[in-house]
């Protein structure tokens, strides 16, 4: 696996490079200092995930992620000293995957890779009803798509699995913690901003409107309810 580290503290580049290959040896870490010499190695070498410090010299690292998601859609976790929710939810609201702050333990940084890779990784799993159907949305679960009036829907896995989890379960609320569980990975049942952002992402792509749902009712206080009616 080949992971771009994105930062100009060279300790710290030094520092993941040798953590990571101590705990996973089959890795390979390549990395850049500038925001412009991260976009050149994405699009050169492929990396299979990319960890971005925001506070990079010249432009930022939102803006590269900004820049990096009209081209990519790798795998990206967030490097900051900055830990307040709006910063999280800024990168996660620009596409990013996961939010390590500094300073963290190589530990803690390799399970969130992992888990970021795991939740990439693995399609949604695959069920006896090969599609559901609820008015203008098709949800193809051997194809891993949805389709609105016919139209294919751009969904990452994250939010693809997200939807698949709402309207495997149509008609029953699903707890904040349940979602986060099942999408994301048990690790991460109190990162209650990551589900905001991405259901608000979701929304976004189905045109639903949170005032007045179509498919997606907010239970307030307890989790999140597909309301569509399966055809």
């Amino acid at each position: 696996m080949k992971l771009l580290i994105v930062d100009d503290d060279a300790d710290i580049v030094e520092s993941v490079r040798l953590g990571l290959g101590l705990q996973w040896r089959d890795v390979e870490v390549i990395s850049a200092a500038t925001g412009d010499e991260a976009l050149t190695l994405i699009e050169e070498q492929r990396p299979d995930l990319v960890l971005l410090d925001v506070g990079l010299p010249g432009r930022n690292g939102y803006d590269v992620l900004r820049e990096l998601r009209t081209f990519s859609e790798v795998p990206v976790v967030m490097l900051t000293a900055r830990g307040e929710t709006l910063d999280k939810v800024r990168g996660l609201e620009l596409g990013a995957d996961d939010y390590v702050t500094k300073p963290f333990d190589h530990l803690e940084l390799l399970a969130r890779v992992r888990a970021v890779l795991r939740r990439l990784d693995l399609n949604a799993p695959t069920a006896r009803v090969p599609s559901f159907r609820s008015g203008p949305l098709e949800v193809d679960y051997a194809a891993g798509e949805a389709r609105l009036g016919g139209q294919r829907l751009e969904l990452t896995p994250t939010e693809f699995r997200l939807l698949y989890h709402l309207v495997r379960n149509a008609g029953w609320t699903l707890t904040h913690e349940t979602l986060l569980a099942r999408v994301w990975g048990r690790e991460y049942t109190d990162e209650l901003e990551y589900l905001r952002v991405y259901v608000r992402r979701l929304r976004d792509k189905l045109g639903d409107d949170p005032e007045r749902p179509r498919f997606i009712r907010t239970e307030r206080g307890r989790g999140y309810r597909f309301v569509g009616v399966p055809d």
